[in-house]
């Protein structure tokens, strides 16, 4: 899943693609790159940021996805509003990417129900303005566990198939760095959710931290270290993982497929 931040404050690629040629040209060339899919999202959700309009958030993504799509791509919104994914959804969006779980807006989940379109699920805890204050867990690998199966009845509760849905750790969301790394190790204890995982490690500053010298390594200089996780992610055998820099990472994953093929005879 490569990453289209059309936003002038995201954490790693804030302003690069705010511009609908920009945009669109940025996601053509993440598919020639080995993207199977592109994620389209208008409003930052960095540790911090302030929310934009509905107004804004659709004004900056519609365009984009409506190109991107007539070109053949498969196209995700990243989005917590119910408005923005059903306009998403009309200029061609086929997944809706929703990193509150339907908590920010409860008419989503019957939106994405009605739709019947693939729908990620993440584990979330509040808005980026405040989810830090959030992140505080005994064993953070069960509470994640048991509030995504949460997250997961409700959604069911709206009317979601099922099968359509994804569910997303939330990596960096409400979570420090020690926090993320445990979640990584142990992807397998969410298998019991019965659901594809999508991966979203791309970037972060737990990385950054990790390969810090005198200060933490700069957003660019991620994209090594997040290949790596995409080994881990594919490894556990995840869905997806959400990227911004896609050639290495789909490498990752095609090595990884050939070893768990000759694994399995």
């Amino acid at each position: 899943m490569g990453v289209i931040n059309v936003t002038p404050d995201s954490f790693s690629d804030g302003g690069e693609f705010i511009d609908v040629d920009t945009a669109v040209k940025h996601g053509l060339d993440l598919l020639r790159d080995g993207a199977d899919l592109l994620d389209v999202g208008g409003e930052s959700t960095r540790p911090g940021a302030d929310r934009v309009s509905a107004d804004e958030e659709r004004r900056r993504v519609e365009p984009v996805i409506a190109e991107l799509a007539a070109a053949g791509a498969t196209v995700s919104i990243d989005t917590m509003r119910a408005s923005t994914a059903e306009a998403a959804l009309r200029a061609g969006a086929t997944i809706v990417n929703d990193v509150s779980g339907g908590q920010a807006d409860p008419d989503l989940p019957r939106l994405v129900a009605r739709a019947g379109v693939p729908y990620v699920v993440m584990h979330w805890r509040g808005h980026a303005d405040r989810m830090q204050q959030h992140a505080d867990y005994v064993d953070v690998i069960a509470e994640v566990r048991d509030e995504l199966r949460r997250r997961l009845d409700d959604v069911l509760a709206a009317g979601v198939d099922v099968e359509q849905v994804i569910l997303d750790p939330g990596l960096g969301f409400a979570k420090r760095a020690e926090h993320n790394w445990s979640l990584l190790a142990h992807l397998d204890a969410l298998d019991e959710l019965g659901r594809p995982l999508l991966v979203g490690a791309s970037r972060k500053s737990f990385l950054g931290q990790l390969l810090a010298t005198d200060e933490p390594r700069p957003v660019g200089q991620r994209d090594d270290a997040t290949a790596a996780l995409t080994v881990v992610a594919a490894r556990a055998g995840a869905w997806a993982v959400r990227v911004h820099s896609v050639r290495a990472s789909a490498d990752a994953v095609r090595v990884v497929a050939r070893l768990m093929a000759e694994e399995r005879g």
